[in-house]
């Protein structure tokens, strides 16, 4: 849809979060017609979405929560390698959600969640299209495909449920021998032993300049960008009327919640609980690794993600469950390093930089996407986990959809917010 094909809306929309997903609901929005106003505290993609590996995960239809996450459990707290870790101290506040995340990853729980997100991950080019399409970023999204290595045949083995959870929704794999890996990936050492090759799975240059981009094509179309801090609603008799920030008041006729973690408790406000955790990421960044990555891989046993991208190789991983507020832990970013060198000989960390975010997390590894359930006028749209840059324009599609009293084509049961 272009300038000249807008339709015509009156209405005003408020849109909290300037992250990938809160970008392209503001878009959605305004290609809807209605005028948009998109408030963060900080710049476009400069929280969660700045870190995140670069992935569009087309096919991400496991969840976190998987059958033998359970018997792994001890494994994942103990070992400070491990992807998914906790921190002791933040246990009684997460137990909640731990006990749901525990439900979910029950076999038909797990199995009935892979559906919702392959349906979810099924729609994510065709939504995307528009947006790139317009703004004149294709070029920042590119079709990489995702190679996941292993050491030995049991660390195949033990992915073989995932994989197959994966075959059955549609999802091409190919299955590659150690060689045939290296040969793909010349990069890699003499320690593989298999690969899987995921050949539908897309990658972008840069989150941020992605974010960017969307964000300065949304105001080039007339909307406002505020960095505020948003500090709740502003209540009339029939409920939220607009959102108010640190430096004053923004009416609106339809609010858009899509602050990331920090939307439980704006939710709170509006009288609505949700189970959402902070699951931190860590990256580390290599300007000039000295070696040239050209598939986007991912490390089975060493649990390590490489994103070739414009500004160097990323390595990502780790899921720690923490307080938003606790500080840093560093020395897993470094034990990244240390990891992906083991991997990949020859990586250069001189200048790399560091960094820790929070990704919006819930149980069930499905977002909140839907209406408030005490006032129509407020939409959620967050919760997305490991899938934020991969459904952001998924997520702007639905929320336009709802604005405008269209039934989307996405089932929204599985997501509405009161399903905790």
């Amino acid at each position: 849809m272009n300038d000249q094909q807008t339709p015509k809306d009156d209405r005003h929309a408020v849109v909290i979060g300037a992250g990938i997903v809160g970008t392209c609901c503001a878009l959605y929005l305004q290609r809807a017609g209605l005028a948009v106003t998109l408030i963060d505290r900080d710049g476009p993609g400069e929280a969660a979405s700045f870190g995140n590996a670069g992935a569009l995960g087309l096919a991400s239809v496991p969840p976190l929560g998987m059958p033998d996450t359970l018997w792994k459990a001890p494994k994942m707290i103990l070992d400070p390698m491990h992807p998914l870790t906790l921190r002791w101290g933040h246990l009684p506040k997460a137990l909640p959600w731990f006990l749901h995340f525990t439900l979910a990853s029950l076999r038909s729980r797990a199995e009935a969640i892979a559906d919702v997100r392959a349906d979810l991950l099924g729609r994510v080019n065709d939504s995307y299209a528009p947006l790139l399409d317009d703004a004149g970023a294709k070029d920042l999204i590119h079709n990489a495909g995702l190679l996941m290595v292993f050491e030995s045949d049991r660390s195949r083995a033990e992915v073989e449920y995932a994989l197959e959870m994966r075959r059955r929704r549609g999802v091409k794999i190919e299955e590659l021998s150690g060689d045939e890996a290296r040969e793909m990936e010349p990069a890699l050492g003499p320690l593989i032993k298999r690969g899987v090759f995921f050949p539908q799975v897309s990658q972008t240059v840069s989150p941020l300049r992605l974010t960017q981009t969307l964000a300065q094509h949304f105001q080039n179309r007339g909307g406002m960008l505020r960095r505020e801090t948003v500090k709740g609603f502003d209540f009339g008799p029939d409920g939220p009327k607009g959102v108010v920030t640190d430096t004053g008041q923004h009416d609106a006729d339809i609010m858009v919640l899509a602050a990331g973690v920090w939307s439980k408790f704006l939710a709170r406000q509006l009288g609505t609980r949700v189970l959402l955790e902070a699951e931190r990421g860590y990256h580390t960044v290599l300007p000039n690794p000295g070696v040239d990555i050209r598939v986007p891989l991912v490390s089975e046993d060493r649990h390590v993600t490489f994103g070739p991208m414009e500004d160097g190789l990323r390595l990502t991983s780790m899921a720690e469950f923490a307080a938003i507020e606790a500080a840093p832990d560093y020395a897993r970013a470094e034990r990244i390093f240390a990891a992906a060198r083991e991997l990949i000989p020859g990586l250069d960390a001189e200048g790399a930089t560091e960094w820790v975010g929070s990704r919006p997390s819930t149980p069930d590894s499905i977002p909140v996407i839907g209406p408030s359930p005490r006032f129509a006028n407020v939409l959620f749209a967050f919760g997305h986990g490991h899938l934020g840059l991969t459904l952001a324009a998924v997520t702007g599609r639905i929320v336009a959809d709802l604005a405008q009293g269209r039934r989307p084509e996405t089932d929204l049961n599985p997501l509405r917010p009161d399903r905790f």
